[in-house]
């Protein structure tokens, strides 16, 4: 593998919008669009001069397919620029990152636009197998009498509809859907409901302060609409959230017996992370700012049941590759998909008997410090546009290292169908 350095050297995102029962007005184009217009605006090249555009996206509208191209045919890259979507579900954000690092290292590449978008409100509701069907035989009949014929077949039931978020929300194999998986983390690692809770109430206190104190600006973008409405912060964030009003909301995934609620997991959410992503040479040849280098990226699976544990294999494997400990890391963005499974994730990291077992290591990591874990909020409170977050992971914490003396940096996610992902980076400067 080649030694090339690879920098990111500027990023942005959208707010990050609750999805409320309906659509919202943007697409996953228009969000991506939306993240990397300034970016291309501010930078000293022309947008042609990219040499290739990497998207993560795990459910694109039907008109949106191979979003990645769309978005730079629409940014005005022009038609000579390539783009590539790729998707790992939770994790397709930072699949296109450790994509665009690897064709950058390779000196396949030397600018790359990167980073991952996803509209969940806008998950299309299907037709079901058997409406399908008859809406077909509807249309092959050949004369009246058996287009009547075929009409006559019509059933109540063909209106039952496909949620195709909730299928994508579920895992095929063990049939549990994320939520599921949370409870049986929670359960295995004996965390509690208040632990969640007092964690989720932390997450949206965090990410308030980092707005009220200026800290998000140049990382989101305001997004208007059509209407001229402005958003300028995520959406889902409860300010007025308190451990009373979090102890009220009923388990969703497990009425009797669970500890998971809408109050403490992520939120189903829209949003876009743009990256641009040069080799050495190019910013030289450019005279580009720099804020950060990343370094490398692993990747880890684990049981399906227990997805939420996959950044703990994954960010073992990452420390073990480059010779680290975890207090070598200066920051850690560990993606909330819900309170438990990140809770879940520094029990594990702390256990010797999980150390021995699951990760093959003679004495724990240990876990992330939590003054350095998520020090501005995380998903619970910003919500997780699924193809998106692991942009905004990386994004957020070279921001975050460069305001607090910088130093090295991981960012980590757990992935449905069980694995993990993990990414070193580095910002210069003496850490604090």
């Amino acid at each position: 593998m080649s030694d090339a350095k690879v920098y990111v050297i500027d990023g942005a995102r959208t707010p990050f919008l609750k999805a409320r029962g309906q659509a919202n007005e943007f697409s996953a184009g228009d969000l991506a669009v939306a993240a990397a217009r300034p970016l291309l605006a501010r930078a000293p090249f022309a947008p042609d001069h990219i040499d290739e555009i990497i998207v993560g996206c795990v459910i694109p509208a039907p008109d949106e397919a191979n979003i990645a191209r769309i978005i730079g045919l629409r940014l005005g890259c022009g038609k000579t620029v390539p783009a590539f979507t790729v998707q790992r579900n939770c994790a397709s954000g930072l699949q296109a990152l450790a994509t665009a690092r690897e064709r950058i290292a390779q000196g396949r590449s030397h600018l790359v636009l990167a980073g991952g978008t996803e509209a969940m409100s806008h998950a299309p509701i299907q037709w079901n197998t058997a409406m399908v069907g008859w809406l077909s035989a509807v249309m092959r009949a050949r004369n009246p009498i058996a287009r009547l014929r075929a009409i006559g077949g019509f059933r109540l039931s063909h209106l039952v509809p496909v949620y195709t978020l909730l299928l994508g929300l579920t895992d095929p194999l063990v049939k549990l859907n994320m939520g599921q998986t949370a409870e049986i983390v929670a359960h295995r690692f004996d965390i509690s409901r208040a632990e969640q809770d007092a964690y989720a109430l932390s997450s949206h206190q965090r990410l308030a302060a980092a707005y009220d104190t200026g800290q998000m600006r140049g990382e989101v973008e305001p997004l208007y609409d059509r209407r001229g409405r402005i958003y300028q912060e995520d959406t889902g964030l409860r300010r007025d959230s308190d451990m009373e009003q979090l102890a009220r909301l009923r388990p969703v995934f497990d009425s009797k017996y669970g500890s998971v609620t809408s109050g403490n997991s992520s939120q189903v959410t829209d949003g876009a992370a743009m990256l641009v992503l040069a080799s050495e040479a190019a910013v030289q040849r450019y005279n580009l700012p720099v804020l950060g280098e990343i370094l490398g990226d692993e990747w880890a699976g684990v049981d399906p049941a227990q997805m939420g544990l996959g950044p703990v294999h994954a960010v073992s494997k990452l420390l073990g590759r480059f010779g680290l400990a975890m207090r070598d890391i200066q920051q850690m963005e560990l993606n909330e998909a819900f309170a438990a499974q990140v809770l879940a994730c520094q029990a594990a990291w702390a256990s010797p008997e999980y150390a021995r077992d699951e990760l093959g290591l003679d004495a724990p990591p240990g876990p992330m410090d939590p003054s350095r874990l998520n020090i501005d909020g995380g998903a619970v409170a910003t919500g997780h546009p699924v193809g998106a977050s692991g942009a905004r992971l990386v994004l957020h914490l070279l921001r975050s290292l460069r305001r607090h003396g910088g130093g090295l940096g991981v960012a980590t996610l757990c992935i449905g169908g069980g694995q993990g992902g993990a990414m070193l980076v580095r910002v210069q400067g003496e850490p604090k």
